[in-house]
């Protein structure tokens, strides 16, 4: 093995199915794990104070980050309506990001978290969910 097939890692096997899979898992089940359950479970005594950064109301609001951070997240790890679950999930983290956070991305009140994922529903929005998916076994079945 030369330097060059080393230093590129050649010598691992290349899937972007399967990298797609792990990002689609990584941040689809973070996301739901780490933001969207408690937010879910605590609806009741979250609804009255959460943010309201769209003019909708507090309840609204947060109903809309429940449906972004569970059900899309949800929908995004199973590859399921990937492209649009990650669309929901980019307004949602840009949402985030440049009206909660104001666009900050170091110190108090950072909003470097929703910077990350955006990025990563960004991708998934562009690439699609891949072969390792619900939506991709309809395409492998019809022959495309």
């Amino acid at each position: 093995m030369n330097i060059r097939r080393l230093l590129q890692l050649d010598f691992l096997p290349r899937s972007t199915d399967a990298g797609l899979l792990v990002l689609r898992l990584w941040l689809g089940l973070s996301l739901v794990i780490l933001h969207g359950w408690s937010k879910l479970t605590g609806f009741s005594g979250m609804s009255g104070k959460f943010p309201d950064p769209l003019g909708v109301g507090s309840s609204t609001s947060l109903t809309m980050a429940v449906f972004g951070e569970v059900v899309c997240a949800l929908l995004l790890a199973l590859g399921l309506f990937t492209r649009l679950a990650a669309a929901v999930l980019a307004i949602t983290m840009a949402t985030a990001f440049f009206i909660v956070h104001k666009g900050v991305l170091s110190g108090p009140g950072s909003g470097e978290l929703a910077f990350i994922y955006l990025g990563g529903y960004v991708a998934l929005l562009i690439a699609g969910a891949g072969r390792f998916s619900l939506d991709g076994k309809p395409a492998a079945r019809s022959g495309k």
